[in-house]
């Protein structure tokens, strides 16, 4: 079964345009040679993420993303932490738009399920690319 699902029961909030959302990290996962399973994304706060970040991760900071892992072979299968209130903050520090910074961060979290890395310079340079270039496919 194959499934991409949305879920703010910890904050009141949802998506625009799902539909479009869940067909674009569909194209992307199936353009990276990969197959969807059950992905689920959880809209939080940063209160709510920074306790799953210490119990689970046993680090002590805010962060915009985690992702719980659980693909099999090439079926992707993830629960996907996004703290709202982190994607707002870095949409004013980075001068985009929340939507533009939200975007990013959801197909960060698939980018990671298709195991690309953020960990050094070289990393970063291509997570960046990739999210650009993903990111240039929505069209919403």
């Amino acid at each position: 079964m194959s499934e991409i699902l949305f879920n703010s029961e910890e904050i009141d909030f949802s998506l625009t345009y799902p539909n479009i959302i869940i067909d674009w990290i569909t194209e992307t996962i199936v353009k990276e040679g990969a197959l969807v399973g059950e992905i689920s994304y959880i809209f939080c706060n940063d209160n709510y993420l920074h306790k799953i970040n210490m119990e689970h991760l046993h680090h002590d900071t805010f962060t915009d993303i985690i992702t719980f892992d659980y693909t099999e072979g090439k079926t992707l299968n993830s629960d996907i932490f996004i703290s709202l209130e982190r994607v707002k903050e870095n949409a004013n520090t980075y001068n985009t738009s929340f939507e533009n910074e939200l975007h990013r961060v959801i197909i960060h979290g698939v980018l990671h399920l298709l195991r690309y890395n953020d960990k050094t310079e070289a990393e970063i340079k291509l997570m960046r690319v990739k999210e650009d270039f993903y990111l240039s496919l929505l069209s919403i």
